[in-house]
């Protein structure tokens, strides 16, 4: 396999693995919290982290510019009003279910990275998406639940996370992924804070601390990975491996909360793994960008490597 479509597998592993640790935190905290209060602290503690990076490496520094700073508001905008649906409807529908109705995510970005970004619609990037589709299908078999007011909710927060996946890819040709990650932390603190406040940290309860620090970790690595990820293959091979996040977060609720589990789950995964397979295959064969390979791209900032 081509070093760089492993990059990327690597890659969103371990945005995988933070995004599922992120919704059991939000599931944890959401007795005691709203939704606001909820990403206000999430957005703290990322910026303690990234801030207390920073302050031990300080060559970090010089790749936090402004340059870009109105499509970093615009990302981080639209990430917040997404998440802020995301995270609710985590407290009304079972986990698979929103995951799986998320999943509308991808066709909106292949669509959105042909029009915005010029990728290419190849047949097995909408193979993946058609078949990753079908297997939502199977997952959810639409019905009552399906068609339940929450569930519009967790579409209106695809077709965000969608348009915001977007503006992260635009920003990885010039950006470092530490700059992303520092302006998003620091525009959400804002629109929380305005939101919600200050005062409400004192609700938290003792027993809910490693749920708020597994929410702000995971909450970093999670977009950290993520930028990473796009940086190294483009979106529309990038965002189909999201669809792992189904299976994944099903066993989660399983475990966790004993929400049900059937073969349909297991079904709607094999199909949706086969597609990530083709696409993943024919990509192995395709012609690679410079670019790609060696993480530069053409730019006249002089930002260079990554």
């Amino acid at each position: 396999m081509p070093r760089h479509l492993l990059r990327v597998i690597l890659w969103m592993t371990g945005a995988l693995l933070s995004f599922s640790v992120m919704a059991v935190s939000i599931r944890e905290l959401g007795g005691t919290l709203n939704v606001i209060e909820i990403l206000t602290v999430r957005a703290a503690l990322g910026l303690a982290i990234i801030g207390t990076v920073l302050a031990t490496r300080p060559q970090l520094r010089v790749t936090i510019v402004r340059r870009k700073l109105g499509l970093h508001v615009l990302r981080n905008t639209l990430h917040f009003g997404a998440q802020y649906l995301w995270a609710w409807s985590l407290l009304l529908l079972p986990l698979a279910t929103v995951f799986s109705l998320e999943f509308t995510m991808p066709a909106w970005t292949i669509l959105l990275a042909a029009l915005i970004l010029g990728e290419r619609l190849t047949p097995s990037r909408v193979g993946a998406i058609v078949l990753g589709l079908i297997g939502v299908a199977v997952i959810l078999r639409p019905g009552v639940e399906a068609f339940q007011p929450a569930a519009l909710i967790v579409l209106g927060a695809a077709f965000g996370f969608a348009a915001q996946n977007i503006a992260t890819k635009k920003l990885t040709m010039t950006e470092s992924t530490i700059a992303i990650v520092f302006w998003m932390n620091v525009t959400q603190f804002n629109i929380g804070a305005i939101g919600a406040g200050l005062f409400f940290f004192n609700k938290i309860e003792l027993y809910q601390l490693p749920a708020v620090a597994g929410m702000g970790l995971a909450g970093l690595s999670a977009h950290f990975c993520l930028g990473n990820a796009f940086r190294a293959g483009d979106a529309s091979v990038v965002v189909p491996l999201d669809f792992l996040r189904i299976p994944l977060i099903a066993l989660v609720g399983w475990w966790f909360y004993g929400e049900a589990l059937d073969m349909f789950v297991f079904l709607g995964a094999g199909i949706i793994i086969s597609g990530l397979l083709w696409n993943l295959h024919t990509e192995a064969w395709r012609p690679i960008a410079p670019e790609v390979l060696t993480g530069t791209f053409p730019d006249k900032t002089g930002s260079g490597r990554f």
